[in-house]
């Protein structure tokens, strides 16, 4: 099977430009193609993790990955996917948040003797004349066709900055300018991007009068419709110190029976075979394929040490007397406690199960909360230090989130 057939196989292409010549160029190992990341935060998270999954297969497959990280770009902000304007950032943030991605993106891609790039487009857009630009790349944009552009056209009704209107602009020259200096030939992304790879690929056969394509993989999301990697809590980030190993095993044991399929084939390398054979897996057998998930996504991402303590950690929950060392914990100092008890919803928050102690109240008198097995509906409730000693207090938030609190 070729690349490119795996590829289909596994769902991931969205939409692509000149189809026979991209099957080509990425059998071969020609393609040198870039996928853009912006430094909105100092952590890549799961919505990222299927565009580093794609440059890794390619990237095996011989091609070129080009790792774009946003310092540009990110000064601007997409508009795609959003309803209001991003928040600005300094000059300083985004190059922090750059370093850390770079750090992250090390394990999936290898950088070694220019087998891959990482590139910063705030190089090349920040030197930029204004008027220049205006000049060399203005005549090839038609405002009509970019107004109809889906990521424009949600903004419409809010209100669509005229900063934001550039980012297409921006996004195309990104492409315009690699392909010339680095011999990018494709870009990639998610399938909400098609309309601003559009705009690179006509920008250089415009300008340049040859070819450049593009290829857009599928959002992954989940079957309630949700974007991927998203949780009550918010995203579930590729830091450890953001989701540990262990949250971020669960989040993928915990994902639903419609989903375990699409994404072993999509984010996973198990042989295709061998997640085919899945296919009639039922009950028990499903939940044993979620572990499969979960195993081979903690591997990916933070180690097979770090993929097996969680899995072991989930197991305890589960069994007995079970080891549950590896389970996310809270240390609680005599500061935390008074008169020799900490209330439930002060000990909630010092876990970081909720934001506030509100927020905990409402959970508790839902019937969300859990100690030692135990549903607790008190939210004035206070729990002894003495509970704290040994293997500590056990706090189940949901259906699905475990936490240990003991005493330093």
């Amino acid at each position: 099977m070729t690349i490119y057939d795996e590829l289909r196989a596994r769902g991931l292409i969205a939409q692509i430009t000149d189809e026979e010549e991209v099957k080509e160029l990425i059998n071969s190992g020609k393609a040198t193609f870039y996928i853009g990341f912006d430094p909105t935060a100092d952590s890549l998270h799961v919505g990222h993790f299927m565009a580093l999954c794609l440059m890794k297969r390619l990237q095996m497959a011989g091609n070129r990955p080009i790792a774009l990280v946003g310092g540009g770009t990110g000064m601007v902000g997409d508009p795609s996917g959003r309803t209001d304007m991003r928040s600005m950032m300094t000059v300083e943030t985004i190059q922090h948040n750059c370093e850390c991605f770079k750090k992250q993106m090390s394990k999936f891609i290898d950088f070694s003797e220019g087998k891959a790039l990482m590139l910063n487009n705030a190089d090349w857009l920040l030197k930029l004349n204004y008027i220049e630009l205006l000049r060399e790349v203005g005549p090839c944009f038609s405002v009509n066709n970019m107004l109809r552009a889906e990521c424009y056209k949600q903004r419409m009704e809010k209100g669509l900055s005229f900063l934001e209107f550039n980012y297409m602009i921006m996004q195309s020259y990104d492409f315009y300018h690699m392909f010339q200096t680095v011999g990018c030939n494709m870009q990639c992304g998610g399938d909400d991007q098609w309309s601003n790879m559009l705009g690179g690929t006509e920008l250089i056969r415009r300008k340049l009068g040859k070819d450049a394509y593009a290829m857009t993989i599928n959002l992954l999301l989940t079957s309630d419709g949700k974007k991927m990697g998203k949780t009550q809590a918010g995203a579930v980030w590729l830091d450890p110190e953001k989701t540990s190993p262990y949250d971020f095993y669960q989040y993928w044991r915990n994902i639903s029976d419609a989903d375990v399929l699409k994404c072993l084939r999509m984010l996973t390398f198990l042989p295709l075979e061998q997640i085919d054979e899945m296919d009639h897996w039922e009950g028990a057998q499903l939940n044993q394929a979620k572990e499969i998930l979960a195993f081979e996504l903690t591997k990916l991402v933070h180690s097979e040490e770090e993929a097996q303590k969680a899995q072991d950690a989930a197991r305890a929950l589960f069994a007995q007397g079970g080891d549950k060392s590896n389970m996310p914990s809270t240390t609680l100092t005599g500061g935390d406690f008074s008169d020799g008890a900490i209330g439930l919803l002060d000990l909630m928050v010092k876990c970081g199960l909720t934001a506030s102690k509100s927020e905990a109240r409402r959970l508790v008198q839902q019937g969300g909360v859990e100690i030692n097995g135990t549903k607790i509906t008190d939210a004035t409730a206070l729990l002894p230090a003495d509970q704290f000693t040994g293997e500590g207090v056990m706090i189940k938030k949901g259906k699905k989130v475990f936490h240990r609190a003991v005493s330093g």
